[in-house]
């Protein structure tokens, strides 16, 4: 669509419905211990003892800022990059009083930062949204400095689940790919339902299973079964109400570090998968 066309690499579209999402749901009445909990999930392989006293990084793709409030406090400089302005003025809101954050209206391929400048670098459940996602790989690599790590949360193609469920996930992706080009009032509103009759009943159903002794790894939406209804509903509109959406295999994801210049590279064997952490090679 004429709307999306864009010399950055972005897609306008997705980059839009992402500032009306975290505007909807700026993830601030979370409860202190399930939003501890979800930072651990995907932090739990990150290297933040080994990190220089006063070290500074970048968050790219920072929303609402729900990670960056957490990583500040463990660090010397903190810069949040967004190319949705909407969404960092939700990330300034949440951080007003946190002196060593940065805030940068920027795509990935025009952060405004020296190269080999940075001492680590994350982005979460981001490069899958741009449509080059190795090109982007490759701009946040070129800030780090030499050894400097780099957390990613990359969607995955389902590679770690039988057939069934790949062609579970193939029904729900024709619905994405329908619900997404809807105005955002009624994505809202459809995507509340999902949550309301899809998320809740099966994570609730996973929940039970697993009190009852029963292996639930499996289980679709397993990992929200003790969660809060506020997450679901924000991850429906995440999931079903984003126009473009990438998915990558593990095999795929390490190559991809590894020809952005990242080596060591690890990945978390718990959900959510993929998530992994590289360090650049010096």
């Amino acid at each position: 669509m004429s709307d999306n066309r864009d010399p950055r690499n972005i897609d306008t579209a997705t980059v839009r419905g992402f500032g009306e999402e975290w505007t909807a749901f700026d993830q601030m009445s979370l409860a202190e211990d399930e939003h501890r909990d979800w930072f651990d999930s995907y932090f739990r392989i990150f290297p933040f003892d080994e990190l220089k006293p006063g070290a500074e990084g970048f968050d790219l793709g920072c929303g609402s800022g729900r990670w960056a409030s957490e990583v500040a406090g463990r660090v010397g400089l903190l810069h949040c990059i967004d190319p949705a302005g909407s969404a960092l003025a939700i990330a300034r809101k949440r951080m007003a009083s946190v002196a060593n954050v940065r805030f940068h209206e920027a795509a990935s391929d025009e952060i405004p930062l020296d190269d080999e400048s940075q001492d680590f670098g994350y982005s979460l459940g981001v490069l899958h949204h741009i449509p080059d996602t190795r090109r982007a790989l490759n701009d946040c690599v070129r800030k780090l400095r030499g050894g400097a790590p780099f957390l990613l949360y990359i969607y995955y193609s389902f590679d770690n689940r039988p057939r069934w469920y790949r062609t579970v996930w193939s029904a729900s992706d024709f619905a994405r790919r329908k619900i997404s080009g809807l105005s955002f009032g009624k994505k809202r509103a459809i995507t509340e339902a999902i949550a309301a009759l899809v998320y809740w009943p099966l994570a609730r159903g996973a929940g039970l299973a697993e009190k009852l002794g029963f292996n639930v790894f499996h289980w679709p939406l397993a990992p929200y079964r003790n969660g809060k209804f506020y997450w679901m509903r924000t991850d429906a509109l995440d999931r079903f109400g984003t126009r473009l959406e990438q998915r990558f295999s593990r095999s795929e994801i390490a190559e991809m570090m590894t020809a952005a210049g990242l080596e060591d590279i690890r990945f978390s064997e718990r959900e959510p998968f993929w998530v992994a952490c590289g360090r650049k090679a010096r």
